[in-house]
């Protein structure tokens, strides 16, 4: 997980905006890239997350995946601090829906 340099604030998946032209899964590992330092491998779509309500900025969808990555996270980009977290060790607070996203994954919902 990240620590958000910028509103809004808390930790937080990795994660951005897809550029013109990038397919979502170049944008997710380029993204994982910038913010972590780590070169991550898709190892497949988990799901995505449309509430209107989960960005306080505007309205965002996010299709998120599960990857695999080998090294120590550091932060990059738009990133303040960058850490390794389980289940039980999860930091607060945490932005936009993720928390949402971590409690879907941990539970297997999708």
């Amino acid at each position: 997980m990240i620590r958000r340099k910028n509103p809004p604030h808390g930790w937080a998946l990795p994660g951005g905006f897809v550029d013109y032209g990038e397919s979502l899964e170049s944008a997710a590992v380029r993204e994982a890239k910038e913010e972590t330092g780590l070169d991550v491998e898709l190892l497949r779509q988990f799901h995505t997350y449309s509430d209107p309500e989960r960005d306080p900025r505007r309205h965002t969808i996010s299709t998120v995946y599960v990857a695999a990555a080998k090294g120590r996270p550091r932060a990059g980009d738009d990133a303040a601090e960058a850490e390794v977290f389980s289940r039980n060790t999860l930091p607060g607070p945490i932005a936009f829906d993720h928390k949402t996203i971590l409690d879907d994954y941990f539970t297997r919902r999708y």
